[in-house]
């Protein structure tokens, strides 16, 4: 049991940095015809971005079914349980607290989410591909701290 519990822990940590690099190597490189509806204002719910979240929620399907349904693969469902848990705190970060995609009142004091907050709109005063920092969701360095007074 506490194996497993390491093992979609784990796989959560691990998806930050996978989500790093792939936001800055893939979404900002070749992919950056899907990725640019992110950084456009556009009208409605549906941005060519949100395939991204497709393809990553039908990786972490396809990792719980094989794991679930074969006993020697059984390690994979962990690693899908962690990579959908992930994409749950992305999407309530993501697109609910910073972009408001859901319309909810949010207002917090926490030092965390406020540099991760200001890490994220400092990464989307780039609208082109290249130049953009920031390029985490969950963790944001601590110079965000400093910059957002700075801005102030």
């Amino acid at each position: 049991m506490w194996l497993n519990i390491l093992i979609v822990l784990g796989t959560f940590v691990f998806m930050e940095g996978f989500a790093w690099f792939t936001h800055k190597y893939i979404m900002h490189g070749p992919m950056w015809n899907w990725h640019e509806s992110h950084h456009v204002h556009h009208k409605g719910w549906w941005e060519t971005n949100d395939l991204f979240g497709i393809i990553f929620g039908a990786t972490a399907t396809v990792l719980i079914i094989v794991g679930s349904e074969w006993e020697s693969f059984r390690w994979l469902m962990y690693v899908g349980i962690g990579v959908t848990f992930y994409g749950i705190a992305y999407f309530v970060f993501h697109d609910v607290i910073v972009h408001r995609r859901i319309k909810v009142k949010f207002k917090t004091s926490s030092r965390y989410l406020n540099r991760i907050i200001w890490a994220h709109y400092m990464h989307h005063k780039v609208h082109q591909r290249d130049g953009a920092e920031a390029f985490g969701f969950l963790y944001a360095p601590k110079k965000y701290d400093k910059q957002k007074m700075k801005e102030k």
